[in-house]
């Protein structure tokens, strides 16, 4: 019986690591770094197949730009990637921009629509001791009715509101998501 020491061990096990490692999972680490803050919020990589990265942009400008900067760019990235790539196309077709709350860093859940101020729940509130599911559910439905007492209602199907999605948009969200 052979025994192998536990840093010839360890060592195999990193190698295999490398090896299940997807290229494009470190390829969206780097990006930022790679092309600099403003061209990543105006690109961003979509897929890499047989060696050829996908860029979306926000705009024909950008992919242009890009475009010419693309020997650059691949030089960049096959020094820090695990699999070199062969080349880089930008395109505006599957450019989507992201929604103002995720494109905000510091998200501030008081600016949300659909906040409803502070819920002050108690530890009894929070692991009850139910015999069943049915009054588990009984449980649940009485702690949501009491949330939304008092809310105003939605004037396209009547339901409790927040404040904040009237004020945006007139409507519940669902019914906003239903308009769109």
């Amino acid at each position: 019986m052979s025994l192998e020491s536990v840093n010839d061990i360890l060592g195999v096990l990193k190698q295999q690591a490398k090896w299940q490692e997807h290229p494009f999972q470190g390829l969206l680490q780097l990006w930022t770094d790679i092309v600099g803050q403003v061209a990543a919020t105006h690109t961003r990589p979509l897929s890499i197949q047989r060696d050829v990265l996908l860029v979306a942009t926000s705009s024909a400008a950008w992919a242009q730009n890009m475009t010419f900067a693309r020997r650059t760019l691949l030089l960049k990235l096959n020094q820090k990637l695990s699999l070199p790539l062969v080349d880089i196309r930008f395109s505006t077709q599957y450019w989507q921009p992201l929604p103002d709350y995720l494109q905000q860093k510091n998200l501030i859940p008081r600016e949300h629509p659909s906040y409803l101020g502070d819920v002050n729940i108690s530890p009894t509130e929070v692991t009850p001791t139910v015999e069943n599911a049915n009054t588990a559910f009984a449980s649940w439905a009485k702690k949501i009715q009491g949330r939304w007492q008092g809310l105003p209602l939605c004037p396209q199907c009547q339901s409790p509101t927040p404040p904040g999605e009237l004020q945006r948009w007139q409507v519940c969200c669902v019914c906003a998501a239903k308009q769109f």
